[in-house]
């Protein structure tokens, strides 16, 4: 059997040949997240149901101190940036942890281990699906229009993914050989949503709302935003920002973690 230092894949080579293994611990944490739990998959909608309360209640007092009333748009507009936010936040905490957790595959099989962090990004997208199903049915009652500018949400969505991809390769990697690491994720998660547009919008910065826009996520949840809800194209300058730190962020994570992986076994 090879050992790692005998058989690194490339970037995303012989990813065909584990596919199988893929799937399996994708749905693997899938099961045991919800295992033995009363509410079962609807646990994926409380998050985002969590942010949404709270930034509606931000929202209003907002309004009421400056007058302006709270239109259905801006309590959508908060729905639809806070679950690509909550895919974000549970992607990034478990792959920090995907190759702690996993010990004993790491230590006895040879697989390659970029496979682990997939795993429950791909399973933290999942929870993703069950809440966009949920705002789906909500836009569709509240007969938000459809547009062209829809075509913008799986572009949209495949930068989003690989950026948080590339950043749960590159956390679990880093926690592996330092555990205060999966700390250091609570916390910037923990406070990253007030420099993240979830709350707001960015053009609530007026001439500042570049400062919210050099966080990569931002121009990635506003333009979700704008598409869906206001029927406007993103700001292409910058989700052109994002997609290149999303490119430069994958490659990188790879490049490191391969060149990591054969310390992996003697580390974790």
């Amino acid at each position: 059997m090879p050992t790692p230092a005998e058989s690194k894949p490339g970037l995303f080579a012989g990813f065909a040949n584990y596919k199988d293994l893929l799937l399996m611990l994708m749905w693997r944490d899938v099961t045991i997240r919800y295992k033995q739990a009363v509410m079962g998959f609807a646990w994926a909608l409380l998050m985002p149901v969590l942010i949404v309360g709270s930034s509606l209640v931000i929202t209003v007092g907002y309004a009421s101190f400056t007058g302006r009333s709270v239109k259905t748009s801006d309590v959508l507009a908060l729905a639809v940036r806070a679950i690509p936010w909550a895919f974000v936040s549970s992607a990034l905490r478990f792959a920090t942890n995907s190759l702690t957790a996993n010990k004993e595959l790491v230590t006895k099989i040879y697989f390659p281990r970029q496979i682990l962090p997939l795993a429950t990004t791909l399973a933290s997208l999942f929870d993703f699906g069950v809440a966009t199903a949920a705002i789906t049915i909500i836009l569709c009652v509240a007969q938000v229009g459809v547009s062209v500018q829809l075509l913008w949400v799986p572009v949209l969505l495949l930068i989003l993914v690989l950026l948080v991809l590339g950043a749960g390769i590159l956390l679990a990697c880093g926690n592996l050989f330092f555990r205060d690491v999966k700390y250091l994720v609570d916390i910037g998660l923990t406070y990253g949503i007030f420099f993240t547009p979830v709350f707001y919008s960015p053009s609530m910065m007026g001439k500042y709302a570049w400062l919210v826009y050099l966080n990569p996520l931002s121009s990635l949840l506003d333009g979700l935003c704008r598409v869906v809800i206001y029927q406007m194209p993103p700001e292409l300058p910058w989700v052109a920002y994002s997609a290149g730190w999303a490119i430069v962020l994958a490659v990188a994570a790879w490049k490191i973690f391969s060149k990591a992986e054969p310390s992996f076994a003697e580390r974790i």
